[in-house]
Formats: structure tokens, sequence, C-alpha cells
């Protein structure tokens, strides 16, 4: 009991680490302690092989080989992947190794529904095996949906983002990282945006988990530092999607999750300083893995909620992801913060040190979220949708997206709190700014 703060005006305890108990001083000063588990039970399933380091690049032919690729797509974005020379390295190791392949560039921020499908042909037409992305996690996520296309050629790729299909299997998908955001090198997820609509919905299945994942720290020195902080604002989200919960009793996985987030924290500051730190360039690739595959999400129920409100904006206005989320995350936390006030308490005094208040939780937590949104101007990222795309958003664009996050009204989002459409609705509007 060494640990806990009497509160002798209320007679009450503060347990400061957030853990799921109540307690109570009777009138004889004895202590009750009511407990009641909710720890999740989980699966965790994390087969990504990892190849981490300076010159890592060397063994794609390697790996390509091992997880038994023959021919292979060589998917990348734009202009950067040819600028830097990695594309070239990339194609000449594997030629060298005795690998062939074909290649297709054009993915862009919020990667397009046109080019997967002129992925899937080009695979076909190619007879290709196997589906290399260099790049980021938008490169990544297109190499998932062709290699779901290419694999289920009777199904029209869009209608297993949509839910009216369902992969039997798919190509083998692995990356050369260049991106560290997304966190798509080890996760199971891939979202694609479809332009007839705007629309941008993701999918998840353990069949689009890479088969390996080369990260050169390097390879990210030269990323501009708003795509930096963008980048750290995602992995950051990664975890908070998993952190805020009602669920309190995994105290591993959270103090896994808030010693990710400080690290973060700490690192992007250094390389937006000194943008060839390896040291702080190797924690954020590595923390955007981590992030995102499933780690920090073990025995919790997630939410998702802001990546949910953010697709939207991102579909709507072809925003960057990360500041997408910056801008949506502070108006989600006030709205949702009485759902789990010790769990913004916790999150304000760990990860962003602010002083605990031990009698006023609710201002706690509130100055947690305030320091977040200093946090976030620090690194260049806006914190309403005002800042975002820079100017006042319309009713009638709210309206709209309130329709396609709710899927026409169908449908609600969130763990922490299920949010349907009229709440959708009041987050839009507090983000307006």
């Amino acid at each position: 009991m060494s640990n806990l703060k009497k509160q002798h005006e209320n007679n009450s305890i503060f347990i400061p680490k957030g853990l799921n108990y109540f307690a109570l001083f009777t009138s004889n000063k004895n202590i009750i302690l009511n407990r009641i588990p909710l720890m999740k039970d989980f699966c965790f399933y994390a087969p990504t092989y990892v190849v981490f380091g300076k010159n890592s690049e060397e063994q794609v032919a390697s790996q390509v080989k091992k997880f038994g690729g023959k021919k292979v797509l060589v998917h990348y974005g734009g202009k950067s992947a040819i600028r830097s020379g990695l594309l070239d390295k990339i194609c000449g190791l594997l030629r060298e190794g005795g690998v062939e392949f074909v290649q297709l560039g054009g993915v862009v921020p919020n990667p397009r529904l046109s080019l997967v499908h002129e992925g899937i042909e080009l695979c076909q037409r190619e007879g290709i095996d196997f589906l290399l992305a260099v790049g980021g996690g938008s490169v990544i996520d297109s190499c998932k949906a062709i290699a779901m296309g290419v694999a289920n050629p009777d199904i029209e790729v869009w209608d297993i983002y949509t839910g009216k299909a369902k992969p039997a299997k798919a190509l083998p998908v692995a990356a050369v990282l260049t991106i560290p955001a997304a966190g798509s090198e080890m996760s199971n997820s891939t979202v694609i945006t479809n332009e007839d609509g705007d629309v941008k919905l993701g999918f998840s299945s353990d069949l689009l988990r890479p088969k390996f994942a080369i990260m050169n720290p390097c390879r990210t020195f030269t990323l501009p530092p708003y795509q930096t902080a963008s980048g750290v604002t995602d992995i950051m989200m990664h975890t908070m999607e998993r952190y805020f919960t009602k669920e309190d009793d995994m105290d591993l996985t959270t103090d896994l999750a808030e010693a990710l987030l400080r690290r973060m924290k700490t690192a992007v500051f250094a390389v937006l300083k000194n943008p060839e730190d390896y040291r702080q360039r190797a924690q954020i690739m590595w923390g955007g893995s981590l992030a995102h595959n499933d780690l920090t999400g073990c025995g919790v129920q997630d939410d998702w909620a802001t990546h949910q409100l953010e697709h939207e904006l991102s579909g709507m206005f072809d925003v960057t992801h990360g500041a997408g989320l910056a801008a949506m995350w502070p108006s989600w936390a006030r709205y949702v913060m009485h759902e789990n006030v010790s769990r913004f308490v916790r999150f304000a005094v760990n990860v962003m040190d602010v002083p605990n208040d031990f009698t006023d939780p609710e201002g706690t937590a509130l100055r947690g979220i305030e320091a977040m949104e200093r946090f976030y101007h620090a690194i260049g990222m806006p914190i309403n949708i005002k800042e975002l795309i820079g100017r006042d958003i319309t009713d009638d664009e709210i309206k709209e997206m309130v329709r396609k996050c709710s899927h026409d009204y169908t449908a609600c989002c969130g763990g922490l709190k299920v949010l349907n459409a009229e709440d959708m609705e009041a987050i839009y509007r507090l983000a307006r700014g």
C-alpha cells in the first residue's frame, strides 16, 4: 500500500498507475478493495522476418528466394525512390541474385484503387508470384491490395474492402521500408482510396502480413521534417488507439505502450534537429513496426475511432494521414475522456509529464490533452481541421464525412466509446478549429 496516496478530504484512495481498483475508506478506516478482472484473452501473431540495420537491403534477393519468390513485382512510389538510388540498387541486387522482376511505380499517399487494378493486371500478365514494396505504408498497402486481387481473380478487390467479399488467399508480400509511419511492414492491415467517391477503406487479415521487412534507418535521413513528424504522429497514434481502453489490467502491455510513446517523443525532436542521427532514426523505424504489429494491444480492447474519422478527412481532402490524425485526436479525446478518466490521467502523468493533481483527476486528464496539443504544434502538426486544410470546413462537408464514416448511417466506430453518427458529427464540429 506504500504507493497509495490517501485523500483524507473525501476518504478515498488514488492509485496513480491506473490499476483497476476501486478503494474506499469506511467509517472505521478499514479499506475495501473491489477488483474487476477486465483483461481480454488474446492471440499474438507476428510472423514477419525483420532485417534491420545499415546495408540491410543487401539481403533482398536471398530473402525473396527464401520465401519462394521467383518473379517479383517491384512496387514503388514517386521520384524519391529513383532519386535516392534505392530503386536501382534493389533492382540490381535482385538481378545479381537471379530473381526476375518487373516494376510498377506511381503510388501516392492515400494509395489509389486505380493503380491497384493496374498492378493486378500487370501481375496476371507477367506471372508474378511475389510482391516487393519499396517505400512506405502507402506502397506496402497497395502491394497488399494487389496481392489479394491477383490471388482471388474471381473477386473484385474493392469488394474485399467494402465487406462484400472475403479473400481466400494472397500472394506473398515483403517490404524495403523507407518511411517509418504506417507500420504496414509488420501489420495485417491495408488501406486503399477509391477515387470514385473519394472513399477510403481498410481491411485486415493475417494473409497480408509481410514475409520479411528490410529496415535501414539510413534510408530515412532525407525525409522532410513534415513527413518525419507526420510519421511519428501515426506511429504514436497506432499505440494510442490501443492504449485508450476500458481494460486496465494488462499492465505489461500498458507499460510497453507508454515506453514506446515516450521514446517517440524524444526521438522526433532529435531527428528534426539532426536528420542524420542514426540512433534516433533507428528508434523511430523500429517503433513504427512495434506500434502496429499488435504488441501494444495484447489483452485490451482497441478503439480506432480517430483513424476512422481521419480516413474521411484524407479521403475528402487528400491530406497527409499523420497530420490528419493530429487534427482529429484532441477533439476525440475531449469527447470520450469521461469513459475512463483514470486512463487519461495515466497518459497525462506517465507519457506527457503532467503533474498529477490527485484532487482533480479530470483537470489532470485535460492538461494531458493540452500537453499533447503543444507537442503536436512543437513538431509542426495541426491540432484541428482548419489548421490542417487551411480553411473552415463547411456543414455540408461535415455531413458528408459523417455519412461515409457511418457507412450511410448503418455503422458505429470506436471501442472506448462507441460512436454513432451523431457522435461523429459532434467530434468533427469540435475539431473545426
